[in-house]
């Protein structure tokens, strides 16, 4: 007979043995939750101060920063040039992101479905090519192709057209266009993987019972991908909200305001005009377009979050 102390004893072990265990898996994520805190959570929470205090970096204000509450905001919707910054980053997102390579993605990874493994070997390449070369360099060579004396205009030239200034006459086009050579093939592999598991003998099936193959792309390949989609499209939109680097460098956001997005006027307040409380406010809004988008691409196609 098995005594009741005995019996306690037994029951209680293996709790003891688990919350060791527990102590010490955290124990061991300690330094890694350490460093999350540091250059991860506790930015988050410095850029969510300083966008309401009066943070500058030269004046009285760097050396005596003031809680100024929601006047830099106030300011901010005042501020028509900030209206003018969300129209153009509206316009750059719509036609760079959506419209670019999300489409032009697309298209690509359903012109390579189920060719010779060589070409879409080749072809990708190409593609990936431009997605691997760095953001300053792809500015670089647009610059160079676009400027006056570039190679487009060499070209037309040669033909006997007349020189055009593309990145005076057309900047937000000469942009976007930039943005959508260097970002596409992200959009190509995705969908590249997505409608490879696609199973055949369904598309197979439909086309038997007489669907066309718009039908088949729409009613059924377009359904089964969705979710890659989805993902896709947050990612490559949350990627065009913060491209800095490419406008800056092809057109410093000119001329004018014409292409002066947000991510460039928050840097002309923080950097130029040295008002960091200000340029920080700024990144908030544009974090907060970036989560509204994202909702609004979940419930257009109802995917649960």
């Amino acid at each position: 007979m098995v005594s009741p102390s005995t019996s306690v004893g037994r029951t209680s072990s293996p709790h003891k043995s688990n919350h060791k265990k527990l102590v010490t898996s955290l124990l061991f994520l300690l330094p890694s939750w350490i460093l999350l805190l540091i250059f991860f959570i506790g930015p988050i929470l410095l850029t969510f101060y300083f966008a309401f205090t009066n943070l500058s970096l030269t004046g009285s204000e760097a050396q005596a920063t003031q809680f100024v509450g929601f006047s830099n905001f106030v300011n901010m919707f005042q501020d028509p040039n900030f209206r003018i910054s969300v129209i153009k980053t509206i316009v750059y997102l719509l036609f760079s992101a959506i419209m670019g390579q999300q489409v032009l993605g697309f298209i690509l990874a359903l012109l390579m479905k189920e060719k010779n493994p060589t070409f879409r070997r080749v072809i990708g390449i190409i593609v990936i090519a431009g997605w691997v070369t760095p953001e300053i360099v792809v500015a670089f060579c647009w610059v160079a192709f676009l400027n006056d004396s570039g190679t487009l205009n060499m070209i037309l030239q040669q033909i006997g057209l007349k020189p055009v200034a593309w990145l005076f006459t057309f900047p937000m086009t000469s942009v976007i266009i930039a943005n959508i050579w260097h970002g596409t093939a992200f959009s190509m592999l995705v969908f590249q993987a997505a409608l490879d598991d696609v199973p055949k003998s369904i598309e197979e099936a439909a086309v038997v019972d007489g669907a066309s193959r718009f039908q088949v792309l729409y009613k059924i390949v377009l359904p089964m991908i969705k979710g890659s989609v989805v993902t896709n499209m947050i990612l490559v939109t949350l990627q065009t909200l913060g491209v800095f680097t490419l406008i800056y460098a092809m057109t410093g956001g000119g001329p004018g305001t014409s292409t002066q997005t947000l991510p460039i006027f928050m840097y002309n307040q923080a950097f130029v005009n040295y008002q960091l409380g200000y340029g920080t406010a700024i990144s908030l809004i544009l974090l907060l377009i970036g989560v509204l988008v994202s909702l609004l691409y979940l419930k257009s196609m109802k995917v649960k979050v």
